[in-house]
C-alpha cells in the first residue's frame, strides 16, 4: 500500500500528518505566538515615584517628567491587559489616573493615557454601624464635622471629603440614649487614599448583665484540674464570703470562702484561683482541693512556696501596685488547725509564693493598739472577720471594724480604723488612726455633711467600702449599733478624709433597719436610698461613681432577705440611682444565654459575693449565697455588668 504526505499551510505555522497506514509520526514544530507591547502616553507628570502595574504582574517605574511608558513584559496576541496606578508620585505629591487602561491585544498598544495632576482627588470617610438601638449617636471626624446617626442606620458617610493622603480620625461625640448605649470605633484613624468604608462603629447596651461563666444552679463542687493550667472545665466550687481582687494585667484573683471543695464537703476553703477574662477560663493557683486545712506559716517576713494561709471565710484583701495579692484575717483555721478568728497578714507573689507578714499564727488574739496616730511594729489589730478595707494612693492598707477581739479581749462589733504600711527599716507597722479600742461603740454622727474630729461610724461588720478619685475612704451600711444603740442592719454613708483624719456622715439614716427608697429605675434623686443591709458588694467605675449590689437587708416593702438590686452613687451630685434588679427581696435570677448581654438578665438575690472592676470599668460578680426555688444555696456563677 502506498503512503501519501499532505502539507497544510496555516499562517506561518507548518503542520504535517500522515494518512493511510504509514508508520511516520507528526513533527512538533510550533512557532511561538505573536506578542505585543502595552504602553501609552503620560501628561502632567512632575513628581517622582510613579509606578504603573498591569495584570500580568509586570510593573514599570516612571521617571519624572516622562511623557510615555512601555511595560517591559510583552503580552501575547488576544490576551487581556489592565493598567493601573500602583504608587502615586511624590516630590511633589500628585494624583495620576489611567484612561483607556484595559482591552485585548491585537497589536502593539500605545493608547493608554495616564494623566497626572497636583490637585489631589477628594475621598469620603464612612463605614458601618452595628448593634445600635438607641437614638442620639453623634460621630465626629478630625475636621470638626459632626454626623448624627439615626437609630435604624447601618452605614454612615461624612459629608466633607478629604484630599488624597490626608489623615482622618473618627470618634464618638455623643453616646446614644433610649436605651443608653456605649459605642466604640474600630479602624478609627488612618490616611485617605480612596473612598473609605472601613470605619466600624459597634454599639452595646449599657446597664446590662452578662452571665459569663459557671452554672446556673447552686451547690456545685470545685473542679480544680491541673495546678497552674487554665481549662474551660475548671471551676471554683460554689461559695460565699470569699475575698477577691484584680491585678494590673486585668486578671481576677479569688481566695477561700465558705463553700464546696472537690469532694463536695462544705467548710472553709484556702484555694487560690485566677480568672482570665481574655480566655474566659479559671486557673487553680494553689491551696488545697479539700476544705478545713490549717495554715503553713513558715518564717515571719520570709516568702516560701510551701507557705499557705489556712482555710477561712470573711477575710479582706487588696492588690498592691506591683500586682501582689494581700490577705488579712477572717474566720478560719490557724497553724494548729484550730478554728477561730484570725489577725494574720499575708502577701502573695506569683513567683515567690506566700509571705506571712504580720499578726499571729494562732486564733483569737486581742488587739494591741499602742498610741493613736503613732505607727509601731508592735501594734496589731485584734483577730476579726467581716471587716472592710481600702488602699490609698500611696499604697497604704486601711482596715475598719468587723466582728472580733478588742484591746480587752472582748469579742464584739468594732469601729477601729487602722493604717498598715512598711516603715523605713522595711518592717510592717500598724497605726491605730480612729475609732475605739473597745467593742460595741455606737455611732457619733454629728451634723450631716460636716466633718468633725468627734465623728465616727458605729461598730459594725459586713459593711461595704470604696475609694474616690480624691483618695477619700467611703463606707456604707453593715450590721451594728446605730446612734441610739439599736443593733441591726444599717444604711448610713460615711467618708473619711485621710488628710484631715476626720469622718463625715454623708447620707443615709442614723437609725437602723431602714427600708429602701427606690424611686424610678434609672433616675437619680436626692430622696433615693438603698435599704439597710449587710454583705453587699461594691465597685468603682472609670468615672468615679460607686456601684452597690445586693446583700442581706430590707427591701422597699420593709421585708428582710437577700437582695439583687443594683445602685449607682454619684459623689458629685450626692444622688443614688436604682439601676437594675428588683426592689423586693428574694428574687430569682434571669441568666439568659451564656455570654450574651440582655436587658432582662440579672443575678439572683444573694449576699457574700466577691467582686472586681476591670480596666474598662466593667463590674464583675462571682458566687455568693441566696435563695433559689425557695431554698438557700451557694452560687459559682460569674457575671459582668457594663455600666
Amino acid at each position: 500500500m502506498k503512503s501519501y504526505l499532505f502539507v497544510l499551510m496555516l499562517g506561518t505555522a507548518l503542520f504535517s500528518t500522515g494518512c493511510g497506514g504509514g508508520s511516520g509520526s507528526a513533527p512538533a514544530n510550533v512557532v511561538p505566538p505573536v506578542t505585543y507591547t502595552v504602553g501609552g502616553s503620560i501628561s502632567g507628570l512632575a513628581g517622582t515615584g510613579l509606578v504603573l502595574q498591569n495584570n500580568k504582574a509586570s510593573s514599570v517605574t516612571v521617571s519624572a517628567n516622562a511623557t510615555a511608558f512601555t511595560f517591559p513584559t510583552a503580552v501575547t496576541s488576544g490576551s487581556a491587559y489592565n493598567v493601573s496606578v500602583m504608587t502615586q508620585p511624590s516630590s511633589p505629591a500628585q494624583n495620576c489616573v489611567v484612561s483607556g487602561g484595559s482591552g485585548m491585544t491585537s497589536a502593539n498598544v500605545t493608547s493608554v493615557l495616564v494623566t497626572c495632576s497636583t490637585t489631589p482627588t477628594n475621598y469620603t470617610v464612612g463605614g458601618t454601624i452595628s448593634g445600635l438601638s438607641g437614638s442620639g449617636l453623634v460621630l465626629q471626624d478630625n475636621n470638626g464635622d459632626n454626623l448624627t446617626i439615626n437609630a435604624s442606620q447601618a452605614t454612615f458617610t461624612f459629608a466633607t471629603a478629604l484630599t488624597n493622603g490626608t489623615a482622618y480620625s473618627v470618634s464618638v461625640l455623643t453616646q446614644p440614649s433610649n436605651p443608653i448605649q456605649n459605642c466604640t470605633v474600630n479602624s478609627a484613624s488612618g490616611t485617605s487614599s480612596a473612598n473609605l468604608t472601613t470605619v466600624a462603629v459597634a454599639c452595646a447596651n449599657l446597664n446590662e448583665w452578662t452571665w459569663e461563666n459557671g452554672p446556673n444552679v447552686v451547690d456545685q463542687i470545685g473542679e480544680y484540674g491541673t495546678l497552674g493550667l487554665a481549662s474551660s472545665s475548671n471551676l471554683p466550687g460554689a461559695r460565699y464570703w470569699s475575698v477577691s481582687s484584680g491585678d494590673p494585667s486585668g486578671n481576677f484573683w479569688l481566695f477561700g470562702g465558705y463553700g464546696y471543695d472537690s469532694l463536695g464537703t462544705v467548710a472553709d476553703l484556702n484555694d487560690l484561683w485566677e480568672y482570665m477574662p481574655s480566655t474566659g477560663q479559671w486557673v487553680s493557683m494553689g491551696g488545697a482541693k479539700v476544705a478545713g486545712v490549717g495554715g503553713t506559716y513558715g518564717t515571719l517576713a520570709s516568702a516560701g512556696l510551701s507557705n499557705m494561709p489556712g482555710a477561712r471565710d470573711s477575710a479582706v484583701s487588696w492588690t498592691d501596685a506591683s500586682g501582689n495579692f494581700w490577705l488579712f484575717g477572717g474566720h478560719g483555721y490557724d497553724s494548729t488547725r484550730s478554728p477561730g478568728n484570725l489577725n494574720d497578714l499575708w502577701e502573695y507573689n506569683p513567683s515567690a509564693g506566700w509571705t506571712w507578714v504580720s499578726g499571729a499564727d494562732v486564733v483569737n488574739q486581742s488587739g494591741i493598739y499602742g498610741t493613736q496616730g503613732i505607727a509601731d511594729a508592735g501594734n496589731v489589730p485584734g483577730s476579726r472577720y467581716s471587716s472592710i478595707s481600702w488602699v490609698d494612693k500611696k499604697g497604704n492598707f486601711w482596715l475598719f471594724g468587723g466582728l472580733g477581739y478588742d484591746s480587752a479581749s472582748t469579742v464584739g462589733y468594732l469601729n477601729d480604723l487602722w493604717k498598715g504600711s512598711y516603715n523605713s527599716a522595711g518592717q510592717w507597722t500598724w497605726t491605730w488612726v480612729s475609732g475605739s479600742n473597745v467593742a460595741g461603740v455606737n455611732g457619733t454622727y454629728g451634723t450631716q455633711a460636716l466633718a468633725s474630729s468627734s465623728n465616727a461610724p458605729g461598730a459594725r461588720f459586713l459593711s461595704a467600702s470604696w475609694t474616690d478619685k480624691q483618695g477619700n475612704l467611703w463606707l456604707f451600711g453593715g450590721f451594728g449599733p446605730d446612734s441610739a444603740g439599736n443593733t441591726a442592719v444599717l444604711s448610713d454613708l460615711w467618708k473619711f478624709n485621710i488628710g484631715s483624719g476626720q469622718w463625715i456622715w454623708v447620707g443615709g439614716s442614723e437609725i437602723a433597719a431602714e427600708p429602701g427608697v427606690y424611686g424610678t429605675l434609672g433616675v437619680g434623686a436626692s430622696t433615693n436610698l438603698p435599704g439597710s443591709r449587710k454583705g453587699p458588694v461594691v465597685w468603682t467605675d472609670s468615672i468615679g461613681n460607686f456601684w452597690l449590689f445586693g446583700g442581706i437587708g430590707i427591701d422597699s416593702a420593709g421585708i428582710a432577705g437577700e437582695l439583687n438590686d443594683l445602685w449607682e452613687y454619684n459623689p458629685s451630685t450626692a444622688k443614688w440611682t436604682w439601676q437594675s434588679g428588683s426592689n423586693l427581696a428574694g428574687e430569682a435570677g434571669n441568666y439568659g444565654t451564656l455570654g450574651m448581654a440582655a436587658v432582662g438578665n440579672v443575678p439572683g438575690a444573694r449576699g457574700g459575693s466577691p467582686a472586681w472592676s476591670d480596666a474598662e470599668g466593667n463590674l464583675w460578680l462571682f458566687g455568693g449565697n441566696g435563695p433559689i426555688s425557695g431554698v438557700n444555696g451557694s452560687f459559682s456563677d460569674l457575671w459582668k455588668f457594663v455600666p
